[in-house]
């Protein structure tokens, strides 16, 4: 065999065992059915990381007897059924539930004109349980009571004082960042170590003042619109944060004693978090 000739067979060989991974990933996947009540819906899913997406106005149609309307200039759909109503902003990592917000990090998405929502989300929004078979690729749905709105299910005093606390510390910040703010200071309710009311968790002073709005008044202001929605998030059970206690802006700081005494966790925005 020439020189020109084993080159050639090289690069064949090599070309194939590069296209190799591309052509597993190519091959389709099993389709992932949805049953309500039982009844095979034949509503199309799409896998994003761990999460069926199910399209919005098809599962709310098997769902309940829904009015579903869209505003352009907006860009958000309202969906309204007996005892629940629904506004879902195109491309947003949230939706609004009877006035609670319902958070999922990949955010809604869009395929042919449709919008699609993760499976969890909305059943949690009706009140539904959602049972995953991963033998049959199944999720079975069983209708229930929509979710309480929020003026029922937010303590009053706690999303005061968290949305608060997240706006004095994190305008401007990302809603990740702002969840993950809010998210230290549930952590710290919960922790054993400090007081268990966010009030009092705010208002520490144990230790001296705990977070710096406390010491300059700032936690007094009225909060940003996104730092709301953030505060109820959180107040919601999302977590970004894992187990992380404290937060600081390290180019800002007053005091490193957290970077010298405490085990980094993440850095979102301008905000770095410890435990």
């Amino acid at each position: 065999m020439n020189k020109k000739a084993r080159c050639f067979l090289a690069l064949c060989i090599l070309f194939s065992l590069l296209s190799f991974p591309w052509s597993k990933a190519a091959e389709p996947t099993k389709q992932i059915s949805i049953y309500v009540n039982g009844i095979h819906t034949g509503m199309s899913t799409h896998l994003l990381g761990e999460s069926t997406y199910v399209p919005l106005r098809e599962f709310c149609a098997a769902l309940a007897d829904c009015s579903i309307s869209w505003d352009d200039a907006r860009r958000e759909a309202t969906i309204t059924c007996k005892g629940l109503s629904m506004t879902i902003p195109n491309k947003g990592e949230y939706f609004i539930a009877n006035g609670r917000c319902l958070f999922f990090a990949r955010g809604v998405y869009s395929s042919n004109g449709h919008l699609y929502l993760p499976v969890r989300a909305l059943a949690k929004a009706f009140g539904a349980t959602v049972t995953w078979n991963p033998g049959s690729m199944t999720v079975s749905v069983t209708p229930g009571t929509p979710i309480l709105s929020a003026d029922n299910y937010y303590g009053t005093e706690d999303l005061h004082w968290l949305s608060r606390l997240i706006s004095a510390e994190s305008k401007g910040e990302p809603l990740l960042g702002q969840i993950a703010v809010g998210n230290v200071v549930l952590n710290r309710v919960h922790s054993g170590s400090y007081p268990n009311t966010i009030y009092d968790v705010i208002f520490d002073m144990q230790y001296g003042v705990q977070f710096e709005p406390v010491e300059n008044k700032m936690i007094y202001n009225d909060p940003d619109p996104l730092s709301v929605l953030a505060a109820k998030i959180c107040l919601e059970g999302y977590q970004v944060a894992d187990n992380s206690l404290y937060f600081l802006n390290e180019r800002i700081a007053k005091s490193k004693w957290i970077v010298n005494h405490c085990s980094y966790v993440m850095t979102i925005g301008n905000h770095t978090f410890y435990q």
